[in-house]
């Protein structure tokens, strides 16, 4: 184990603000907006999360990488982060069924990161300001060259991103011969999701964010999946209109994290940027419905606005969250559809929220009792 001397590294923020550190990962530069997930766990599921795409994460656990890498802990094919900031940058593993250090993990796909950063500071500095863009770089420390760069980088603020993580042609997934199937329409849509599905008895087909309402029909689906996925939902016009449609088809629907904003939007209730958003595994939401808690897993910087929901008759709060009071979960009264902010899929609890996926399954096999029902009274009608 040589230790190798490490050259040195900067963090610029949009307002000036500058930290100091070295370079980890590959050398280079990156920038987007910067943002924090207070996990003690799950980096590489972090890292991989498509919802990630165009953001800097700033880790506040201190050791990253201690645990190194395997590839049944990725939520997608690739890193999706564009930079990532820490504490101490563990090139050494110390887990028995690593298959791989970060080093190897970050150069591999090229992405660039910081470590030796007081990010105590940094994160009390974001609460404090707010999500912002930033650039980190371990070739160029000249920061009025880095700051002409970051003028340049776009404000998350009015972005669309899923295009660039949604699947470029639609797929199957899972067992053939279950009895339910669903379509999932990917924004950027995580890996356990489609595996909670699975588990559950459900022959899945996703499909790229562009197909309309009446290519995924041909299906005949069941239900709906409508996933995460990283940018600003306000701006997906197309996309909010083919949610309408599902809507109005009455098949059970099932919204997570960005799918939940769309839906809020598709209904006619605004979405705002958040100050700083919520990323961690320990934000708690209560359940309206039951009264009980959860504790959650969350990756989101844009939120649904409390006021608008009150306004729209057919829709209702479900789940809020217990630091701040924002939207969790909504859910239709006149029709099979609910959403949630959070990520159901995830286990911070452990299980805390899997029962989501429980309540969308029988949904989806009531509607089907529901259609075979009536389908069966029309025909005894027309024969009598």
């Amino acid at each position: 184990m040589k230790y190798v001397a490490k050259q040195p590294a900067v963090l610029l923020l949009e307002d000036g603000k500058v930290f100091h550190g070295k370079a980890a990962g590959k050398t280079g530069t990156t920038s987007g907006e910067i943002c924090f997930n207070t996990g003690m766990t799950g980096y590489q599921e972090i890292f991989t999360d498509p919802s990630y795409y165009g953001q800097i994460v700033v880790m506040t656990n201190v050791h990253i990488g201690n645990y190194g890498v395997n590839a049944s802990e990725v939520e997608s094919e690739s890193i999706k982060i564009s930079g990532m900031v820490c504490k101490s940058f563990n090139e050494f593993p110390s887990r028995k069924n690593s298959e791989g250090s970060i080093k190897d993990y970050f150069e591999r796909d090229c992405v660039v990161a910081i470590q030796g950063v007081d990010t105590r500071a940094l994160v009390r500095y974001i609460r404090d300001k707010g999500a912002m863009n930033a650039i980190v770089s371990s070739e160029e420390l000249d920061l009025e060259k880095l700051k002409k760069k970051l003028s340049a980088v776009p404000s998350m603020a009015g972005l669309e991103l899923a295009s660039k993580v949604s699947t470029s042609k639609a797929y199957f997934y899972g067992n053939p011969d279950s009895a339910l199937k669903v379509a999932v329409l990917d924004y950027g849509v995580k890996k356990n999701i489609l595996r909670s599905l699975d588990q559950r008895g459900c022959y899945l087909q996703v499909f790229p964010m562009k197909t309309s309402f009446a290519e995924m029909s041909k299906w005949k689906p069941d239900g709906f999946m409508i996933s995460n996925g990283p940018g600003d939902p306000s701006v997906m016009k197309n996309e909010i209109n083919t949610i309408r449609e599902i809507i109005a088809s009455g098949i059970p629907t099932f919204g997570i994290c960005l799918g939940h904003q769309l839906i809020a939007e598709a209904c006619g209730i605004s979405t705002f940027k958040m100050h700083k958003g919520h990323r961690g595994i320990n934000h708690p939401v209560k359940n309206l419905i039951t009264g009980k808690c959860e504790i959650t897993s969350q990756n989101h910087g844009f939120g649904v606005l409390p006021e608008d929901v009150s306004k729209v008759k057919n829709v209702e709060v479900t789940h809020l969250n217990l630091n701040d009071s924002t939207v969790e979960g909504i859910r239709l009264t006149d029709k099979k559809v609910f959403s949630v902010q959070y990520h159901p899929e995830a286990c911070p609890g452990p299980y805390d929220s899997r029962y989501l996926f429980d309540d969308f399954v029988g949904m989806v096999n009531s509607n089907i009792d529901s259609v075979s029902a009536k389908a069966s009274k029309k025909a005894l009608k027309s024969q009598a």
